[in-house]
C-alpha cells in the first residue's frame, strides 16, 4: 500500500498544482512552475553517499515537485496562447465578428431569458484576416445548434466576450442565427452518430422512461430524458447510472474479453482487441471526464494484462489522473472528473477492509454489494454536498436495489447497439428484456426520490464539504466505541420515532384543502388554483413540458378549464404541451398586447386575448384582469426582454378566504402604472422572478402575507435579487422561493393562509 501511495501521490501533486494554477495569469503561473521546479531540480540532481537512506524519501519530493512544476507549466502556456491573439483582442473589445469554428462538445441546452439557449463548445479556426486555432464557449439560441455533432465546421456570426480565465478559453461567442454547414462531421463522429441513432430507433418501441434511460446507461445518450425523471435519479443518488464511467466500460471490456477467450485468443492478442473496443466505445459515449478516466484505466490494466505483470488499482488510477490532467488541465477543476476519480478510490481503498468486516456477519454477495455500494457514496459525499448543498440519505439502499439491473442492462444495451448496426429487428428483440431491467432501475428511482426526507439540507461549498466530513470523523469514532454507539442507536431510534409520528400526522401531498401551487419548473413561472375535484386553473407553462406535467399529476389535476399564459417567453410558454398532457385544457387566454409567438410555438392553441377589466369565474374562483393596460404597445418580433414583460397579465385570483396577484414579469414602468389598482391580497406572486425591478409602492400596495418566488436553482441572472428580497422583508411578508423548496401550496387556515412546501 505505501508503494501505491507513493505512485499516486505525483498524480496528486499535478492534480493540486493545476487546480491551483488555473485562473491565474500567465506570469504568475510561470513564477509558480519555477517556483517548484528548482527545488525539484535540487532534489533529483544532488548526489549524496549510496547508503544515505534519505535517498528514496528525496526522490520522490523531487518527482512530486517536477510533476507539479509541468502541470503549472502547461496551464502557463494554454493561458497565455488563449490570453493572446485576434480572437482575444475581438472579446476584449466587444466586436461582433464572422468566424469558423469546428464543434468539440456536444451541444447542451437549458432555458435562457425569454427562450432556450444552447451552451456548446468549439475551436475557432479563422476569423477576419487571420487564421487561429484557440478554444471558446458559444452561446446560441437558434435551435438547429443542437443538432450538430463533435467535429462539424461551421460559420457563425456572432459577438465576443472575454472568459473567466480559469475557463482557459480565448472567448465567449454569443451568436446570432443559425450555423452555416462547411462540412460533415469527422468519418469517427460520423459513425459514432450513426450508432447512437441506431441504438435510439431500436428502443423506440420500448415505454418513453425507458427509451429514454437506457441509451443513457449504454452509450451516455440522455437526450431523450426529462427533467421530472432525472431529478427523481438525482434524489435517489442513481444519477451516475446514466453518465457513461468505469462500470459501464468495465463491463463491455469483461465482456469482449470473454469472447476472446471463446475464440481462443490467447493473453497476446485478447488485450489489442479489447483495447480497440475501449477505442470506439470513448468514441460513441464521447470523451466525458469519466469515459476518459476510465478508458486510460482499462488501457493501463490492458498492457498490464498483454506483458503478465500484476495489476494495481491505486498507480492505473494515479497514472490516469496524471495524464489526462496534464492533457487538458481544466479536469482539475471538474467536478464531473473529480466525482469519477474519488468514487474509484473509494472502492479501492475503502471497499476491501469494508467487505471484510461486512462479510463476517452477512453472506458474501451482500457484503460485496454492501461495501462497493457505500465506499463509492462515502468516498464522493462532499463533493455532492459541495455542488448541491443537499445530503443524500437513501442512495446507499437505492444502488443496492438497482445494483442487480445494471450489469444486463448494460450488456444488452451493448449488444443491441452492435446487433442495431446489422439488424434493426433483431435489436428490437434484444432491448426487450433490457428494458425489463431499465424498468426496474426506473422503479427504484422514483419510489426512493419519493420517500420522506431522501435528501437531508446541508451547507453549499467548501463550508459543506468539510462539515460532510467532520460528520464522517465522528461517525466513525462513534462505530469504533460500543459506548458510543448504543449511544447513537437510541438517538437514531428517537429521531426515527418521531419522523415517523411526523408522517401520521402530518399531511401528505398535496395538502388537503390546497387553493394554490407555485410549481417548481427551475428558471420560470407555472401556478396552478384549484378549480374544483380535479380541475384547476394554470397560469403559465414554466420552460419545459415534464415539470409541468408531472407537478399537475402529483396535484390529481385531470382537466383545465383556462390555461392563462401571461406573456410569450419561453420560460412562461415552452411547457404547454406539457399541460395538455392526459388533460383537456379547454379556453387559452394570452396577452392583447403579443406578436402571436404562443400560437406559431404551439400551434394546438386557439388563444383568447385577456382583457383588461375583464372577469373570469370557475367554480367558486374569480380572476380579474388587471393588465397589460390599454397604453401598453402591441408587440413585434425585434421587441426587447423588457417591453415583453412589461405587457404580462396581470390578475387578481379570489374566492371565499383566499386572495391572490398573479403578476407576471411585469417591470418596474409597468409596476407604476398598475400600482393605483392593486388590490391588497393574501398571497402575491412576485415579478420576475424576483428580480431587482421593483416598485416599492407596487409590492406594499398587495399587504400580502405571503410572497412566492418562482425561480430556478443556481440561475445565471442572479434571481432573486438581495434588493427585492430586502424589499419584500420591509414588507415583512413571509417569502417563499420554488428553488429552496419545490413545489409551494397555499392552503387556508383559522387564521388566513399558510405555505407547504412538498420538499
Amino acid at each position: 500500500m505505501r508503494t501505491d501511495l507513493r505512485l499516486v501521490a505525483p498524480a496528486l501533486a499535478v492534480w493540486l498544482s493545476a487546480a491551483l494554477t488555473l485562473g491565474l495569469s500567465p506570469t504568475l503561473a510561470c513564477a509558480l512552475t519555477l517556483a517548484t521546479a528548482v527545488p525539484a531540480l535540487y532534489c533529483l540532481t544532488t548526489r549524496k553517499a549510496v547508503r544515505d537512506e534519505s535517498k528514496p524519501r528525496r526522490m520522490l519530493v523531487g518527482v512530486v515537485l517536477m510533476c507539479a512544476a509541468a502541470s503549472a507549466g502547461g496551464v502557463a502556456l494554454r493561458a497565455a496562447a488563449v490570453g493572446t491573439g485576434p480572437v482575444r483582442e475581438l472579446a476584449r473589445t466587444g466586436r461582433t465578428a464572422t468566424a469558423e469554428a469546428v464543434v468539440t462538445g456536444d451541444p447542451r441546452s437549458k432555458p435562457g431569458a425569454g427562450r432556450r439557449i444552447v451552451i456548446l463548445r468549439a475551436r475557432v479556426e479563422t476569423v477576419p484576416g487571420a487564421r487561429v486555432r484557440v478554444p471558446v464557449l458559444l452561446i446560441a439560441g437558434h435551435p438547429q445548434w443542437l443538432r450538430l455533432v463533435p467535429s462539424r465546421r461551421v460559420r457563425l456570426i456572432g459577438t465576443f466576450r472575454t472568459p473567466h480565465q480559469a475557463e482557459l478559453l480565448a472567448a465567449v461567442v454569443l451568436v446570432r442565427g443559425p450555423p452555416t454547414l462547411l462540412g460533415p462531421p469527422s468519418t469517427a463522429q460520423r459513425a459514432a452518430e450513426h450508432v447512437r441513432g441506431r441504438l435510439r430507433a431500436s428502443v423506440g418501441h420500448l415505454p418513453p422512461d425507458q427509451r429514454a434511460v437506457l441509451p443513457g446507461m449504454v452509450v451516455g445518450d440522455t437526450s431523450g430524458l426529462d427533467e421530472e425523471l432525472a431529478e427523481d435519479f438525482r434524489v435517489a443518488g442513481l444519477t451516475h447510472l446514466l453518465v457513461v464511467s468505469g462500470a459501464n466500460l468495465a463491463i463491455v471490456t469483461a465482456a469482449v474479453l470473454g469472447l476472446c477467450r471463446l475464440a481462443g485468443l490467447g493473453r497476446r492478442r485478447a488485450p489489442p482487441v479489447a483495447a480497440l473496443a475501449v477505442l470506439a466505445f470513448v468514441v460513441i459515449a464521447r470523451p466525458e471526464p469519466s469515459v476518459l478516466r476510465a478508458a486510460v484505466m482499462g488501457m493501463i490494466g490492458l498492457l498490464a494484462l498483454l506483458t503478465g505483470r500484476q495489476r494495481h488499482g491505486l498507480p492505473a488510477l494515479g497514472a490516469a489522473v496524471l495524464l489526462l490532467v496534464l492533457i487538458d488541465p481544466t479536469l482539475a477543476r471538474s467536478y464531473g472528473f473529480a466525482l469519477s476519480v474519488l468514487a474509484t478510490a473509494g472502492l479501492l481503498v475503502l471497499a476491501p477492509p469494508w467487505r471484510e468486516r461486512l462479510a463476517r456477519r452477512m453472506p458474501g454477495p451482500l457484503a460485496d454489494a454492501l461495501a462497493v455500494t457505500a465506499a463509492a457514496e462515502v468516498a464522493v459525499a462532499p463533493v455532492l454536498v459541495m455542488i448541491s448543498g443537499e445530503l443524500g440519505v437513501v442512495s446507499v439502499f437505492a444502488n443496492l436495489l438497482a445494483a442487480p439491473a445494471v450489469a444486463p442492462a448494460t450488456l444488452l444495451g451493448a449488444l443491441a447497439t452492435v446487433t442495431a448496426l446489422a439488424s434493426p429487428p433483431a435489436a428490437r428483440l434484444v432491448v426487450w428484456p433490457a428494458g425489463f431491467a431499465v424498468g426496474w432501475i426506473i422503479r427504484v428511482a422514483r419510489t426512493a426520490s419519493a420517500l420522506p426526507y431522501a435528501t437531508i439540507p446541508w451547507t453549499a461549498g467548501g463550508l459543506g464539504a468539510v462539515t460532510v466530513l467532520l460528520a464522517g470523523g465522528i461517525a466513525l469514532l462513534i462505530l469504533r466505541s460500543p459506548r458510543l454507539r448504543l449511544t447513537a442507536a437510541s438517538a437514531m431510534v428517537g429521531v426515527l420515532v418521531a419522523v415517523v409520528a411526523l408522517r401520521v400526522v402530518a399531511p401528505g401531498w398535496p395538502p388537503p384543502g390546497w387553493q394554490m401551487v407555485a410549481c417548481d419548473v427551475g428558471q420560470g413561472d407555472a401556478l396552478a388554483l384549484a378549480a374544483g375535484p380535479g380541475q384547476a386553473v394554470v397560469v403559465d407553462a414554466g420552460p419545459d413540458p415534464a415539470p409541468i406535467d408531472g407537478c399537475l399529476r402529483r396535484l390529481g389535476v385531470r382537466d383545465v378549464p383556462l390555461l392563462i399564459l401571461t406573456h410569450p417567453h419561453a420560460d412562461h410558454i415552452d411547457g404547454a404541451p406539457g399541460v395538455r398532457q392526459g388533460r383537456s385544457v379547454h379556453e387559452v387566454l394570452t396577452t392583447p398586447r403579443t406578436s402571436g409567438r404562443e400560437a406559431r410555438q404551439i400551434p394546438w392553441l386557439r388563444p383568447r386575448p385577456a382583457l383588461t377589466d375583464q372577469r373570469w369565474t370557475v367554480g367558486d374562483l374569480t380572476l380579474s384582469i388587471l393588465g397589460p393596460l390599454a397604453a401598453a404597445p402591441v408587440l413585434t418580433p425585434g421587441d426587447d426582454g423588457t417591453t415583453v414583460n412589461n405587457a404580462s397579465i396581470v390578475l387578481v385570483a379570489r374566492r371565499p378566504g383566499f386572495s391572490a396577484l398573479l403578476a407576471g414579469d411585469v417591470e418596474i414602468e409597468a409596476q407604476r402604472a398598475l400600482s393605483a389598482t392593486i388590490p391588497s391580497v393574501q398571497v402575491l406572486k412576485v415579478p420576475h422572478h424576483g428580480s431587482r425591478s421593483q416598485d416599492p409602492a407596487f409590492i406594499t400596495a398587495a399587504h400580502a402575507a405571503i410572497s412566492l418566488i418562482s425561480v430556478g436553482k443556481e440561475n445565471d441572472y442572479g434571481h432573486p435579487s438581495s434588493l427585492t428580497l430586502a424589499l419584500l422583508e420591509r414588507a415583512h411578508t413571509q417569502i417563499h422561493r420554488t428553488d429552496q423548496e419545490g413545489d409551494i401550496a397555499v392552503i387556508r387556515t383559522t387564521t388566513g393562509v399558510a405555505a407547504v412546501a412538498r420538499h
